[in-house]
């Protein structure tokens, strides 16, 4: 590779000086996922009158409080009462709505799990659940509102999309074309401000990947807050002579396939890294994909087998092997397995 030819795509430029040292974190522009879904639906809502936002006690926390504001007839503010609103959801959708129903990740995929499996995906219907503080980014919150589980518990149930979106541009793409789709999608934002790393060029689509480093040596493939971890650590991994290459995944399901089988077969090792729970999230997906098509050395980066605590956010990312160090020490390691 010539030395004016960058292996990154889609990356904004002013990220890339920041890709060493950590300093993209305590340095870069940040905002949170939530944020930018909010305002994502408050610009489809003026030009689709279809779309309704309903909550749960929650509209101030995520922002859409503000599609209220603009658009009252069309806010549905449901209390603590998650239960009562996705049924809810599932009823308006019966009728040509495009609901959006808001609440954090730990209540959408477990205290109401049975309306989302019974009432929304058993009978196909088209809502999106928007759910903030999945994973364990609300580590102010501690365990009661860490959903850690969400992406693994939706991924399980039929019918289900899952899209977690890595950064505030990339969410704004994937909130646009969850409005677009038909059926019911759910997406996962995060509580607290993640790097702004892709510019509006990204090219999003539903159940597929994007290449955003290009490496021959390992491939690390990230979801939504570990993405900019996995840039990171690749960025360190070069230091040493090592090529990375990075896969954003903003879909966990449909899995983009051919994606990762390409790495496969190129790279001959892979890590993925994500901020939930190790068991049934995008680890045990590409895992379940490999073993039965081109079985390669793999580590796996996740939430282990425990509760979080309560900490600030990126203190947990590290102290639960989440963060860039861990993924750079996982790269080196499934290399030494090939």
């Amino acid at each position: 590779m010539s030395n004016n030819q960058s292996p990154y795509h889609y990356v904004r430029p002013e990220v890339l000086p920041l890709l060493t040292g950590g300093k993209l974190f305590s340095e870069g522009a940040k905002a949170p996922t939530r944020a930018s879904f909010a305002q994502t639906v408050i610009e489809l809502g003026a030009t689709n009158p279809d779309i309704v936002v309903l909550d749960a006690d929650v509209s101030k926390s995520i922002g859409t409080n503000q599609f209220g504001v603009k658009f009252p007839e069309r806010h549905f503010n449901f209390g603590i009462a998650e239960q009562n609103m996705f049924a809810a959801a599932a009823g308006m959708a019966t009728t040509g709505l495009v609901p959006f129903a808001c609440t954090y990740a730990v209540f959408a995929s477990l205290r109401a799990l049975d309306m989302v499996r019974n009432s929304i995906h058993y009978p196909n219907l088209n809502v999106k659940i928007a759910a903030s503080h999945s994973g364990i980014t609300p580590g102010p919150d501690g365990v009661t509102h860490q959903g850690q589980e969400d992406m693994t518990i939706m991924r399980a149930i039929a019918n289900s999309t899952v899209i977690a979106p890595a950064d505030p541009d990339t969410t704004v793409l994937a909130v646009r074309a969850a409005a677009a789709y038909e059926g019911p999608v759910y997406l996962s934002f995060t509580r607290d401000p993640v790097p702004q790393v892709f510019g509006p060029d990204y090219p999003f689509e539903i159940g597929k990947a994007v290449t955003v480093r290009d490496g021959t040596d390992v491939t690390i493939i990230a979801m939504r807050d570990l993405t900019a971890h996995a840039l990171v650590a690749a960025a360190h991994l070069a230091e040493t002579g090592i090529e990375a290459r990075v896969i954003d995944c903003p879909t966990l399901k449909p899995l983009d396939e051919e994606i990762v089988l390409r790495a496969a077969r190129e790279t001959g090792a892979i890590v993925t890294a994500e901020n939930n729970v190790y068991f049934g999230g995008l680890g045990s997906a590409v895992a379940e994909l490999l073993v039965e098509n081109n079985p390669i050395p793999m580590q796996r980066i996740g939430v282990r087998d425990t509760f979080a605590e309560s900490g600030p956010y990126l203190d947990l990312l590290d102290k639960y092997g989440l963060s860039y160090g861990h993924i750079e020490k996982a790269a080196q390691d499934v290399i030494a397995r090939k």
